[in-house]
């Protein structure tokens, strides 16, 4: 494994899982579950169900238990597409389209194809555009936009010309465009060429559910989990893929035979060895370690990872870094690290919107400049669409990273029934507090029932603290109300919860 950028597959009945080992470091991570497919990218034919005009949005019906929330800008590829249609149609109309125009090209009840960019998170739904765009492995099509573009990480002014050539001569129909992907670097025409036989294919199915009255409905799915890594991973530093299931493996070489050349066709293997497959390459502990909310930096520094609903808080520690003298050089070399494993960790957790990261305060103007150009050389490389801001007076650092579907952790845990999310639960002391407290309001309100017998049952760990701590408060409560309480421990009973029952009748006291 040494030297190596391997990805490993691992197929299972209700799960796919997909790890980008370089070197033995864990790059990329993804899961899919098989009945809860991702819908981002797929398109639809949608009904608009209703209109916002305070917010400027439309609601669309795309047949998911939650409509679609698209915005007036949303839609204007959509309203070009319209308009040329009333024209053609003798229907005078203005060619230059504002938002206001939104709501009477489209009113409730039009039908419309939308593209989902958004998946549902949390309480809100799917977020959709009419300005479709449907990747393949070297070019992604616009079928709305006339747009011959190139990727900005193709930087060689030669290279772009050249890709450029090649792009205009392609046979894409009038009023259609495309982009070149990164990938596309250095390959010759024909690659070009079949990518666009293969998404015109997609783009004409689209086309063909116009002429199907059902509405709404999925017209174009977007790639499975397994078909998109190998579509987007799979490039020429990669040195092998390795699946451990053979139906999917069989199926993967035919499906990337259509895309690449069959030398790295060849690259992908198939796993047979008894041992499962994220065991064998350890791939288990890695993904373990992605959850912890603590993650090591090289020189003994670290970061903490807090995800909220608001936003993602970073905060980055010197830990046990030892300085050789230089306080100054340990801050910088702890933050450019820092710097490097937070863009890592963003990809593998898959985590998006705001985020603000607490860089340990620099005294050099020219330092914060530094940690500012790694942190957007790492980001480069991220799938995801980010934007970072300079690291502000207070030590600060604002960016925002593209999110389209829940992140990793949302996936895979819910949410603490007992915690909700806090991450704490109540102390023995608290919890002791309020039994008393609850006490002393049942003892008072039944103080005229003299065969009432008071029986509080808790966590044992609550119970300790009340016959320890805590037991000459419960002794005042006996002698100024007359009662000899009586108390359980019950270990199936969360720490936060108790009951004061009536001993006799097993009736709560507390209702």
């Amino acid at each position: 494994m040494e030297n190596k950028r391997v990805i490993v597959i691992n197929s299972e009945n209700q799960e796919t899982r997909v790890a980008l080992l370089n070197n033995n470091c864990l790059e990329e991570y993804q899961v899919e579950r098989k009945k809860s497919e991702n819908i981002v990218g797929s398109v639809f034919l949608g009904k608009v169900m209703n209109i916002q005009h305070s917010l400027q949005a439309v609601f669309v019906d795309i047949g998911l238990p939650k409509n679609a929330f698209m915005h007036f800008s949303d839609m204007i590829p959509a309203s070009y597409e319209e308009t040329n249609i009333r024209a053609k149609e003798g229907k005078s109309y203005a060619s230059r389209i504002n938002l206001d125009d939104i709501p009477k090209l489209f009113p409730v009840g039009s039908t419309l194809f939308v593209q989902v960019i958004k998946g549902p998170i949390g309480t809100k739904g799917p977020r959709a555009t009419t300005n479709i765009s449907m990747p393949g492995r070297y070019l992604v099509l616009l079928p709305y936009s006339d747009h011959l573009g190139i990727s900005k990480r193709i930087e060689d002014s030669k290279e772009r010309k050249r890709l450029r050539e090649i792009m205009s001569n392609l046979d894409i129909p009038t009023g259609m465009g495309c982009i070149c992907r990164t990938v596309g670097e250095g390959r010759k025409s024909i690659f070009f060429k079949r990518d666009v036989n293969m998404l015109m294919e997609y783009w004409n199915k689209v086309e063909k559910a116009k002429k199907i009255s059902k509405t709404p409905r999925l017209v174009y799915k977007e790639l499975s989990l397994l078909e998109q890594s190998m579509r987007d991973f799979l490039t020429e530093d990669i040195d092998e893929v390795i699946i451990d299931d053979q139906n999917d493996y069989t199926y993967i070489k035919d499906f990337m035979s259509r895309l690449v050349t069959q030398k790295m066709v060849k690259r992908i293997k198939l796993y047979q060895k008894a041992s499962p497959i994220f065991e064998y390459y350890d791939v288990n502990d890695k993904v373990d370690r992605i959850f912890e909310r603590q993650v090591s930096l090289p020189s003994g520094g670290y970061i903490c990872i807090d995800e909220t609903e608001a936003l993602i808080a970073v905060d980055v520690n010197t830990g046990s870094s030892k300085s050789n003298g230089n306080m100054n050089d340990l801050i910088l070399t702890t933050n450019l690290e820092a710097a490097d494993e937070l863009a890592r960790q963003l990809r593998l957790r898959n985590i998006g919107g705001l985020l603000v990261i607490d860089f340990i305060d620099m005294s050099n103007y020219k330092d914060n400049d530094k940690v500012l150009r790694r942190m957007r050389k790492q980001l480069k490389n991220d799938r995801a669409k980010t934007r970072v801001l300079p690291i502000s007076y207070l030590g600060l650092m604002q960016m925002t990273r593209q999110r389209d579907q829940q992140s990793l952790l949302d996936k895979v845990y819910d949410p603490c029934p007992y915690c909700s999310g806090k991450g704490k639960v109540k102390s023995s002391l608290t919890t002791s507090v309020e039994i008393q407290r609850l006490l002393k309001k049942v003892l008072k309100r039944k103080q005229w029932d003299k065969e009432l017998e008071v029986r509080v049952v808790m966590n044992p760990s609550v119970l300790a603290r009340l016959k320890n701590d805590d037991a000459i408060f419960l002794n005042e409560l006996e002698e100024k109300y007359g009662r000899c309480l009586s108390f359980r421990g019950d270990p199936t009973i969360h720490i936060e919860e108790f009951g004061i029952i009536d001993a006799k009748t097993n009736k709560d006291l507390l209702h």
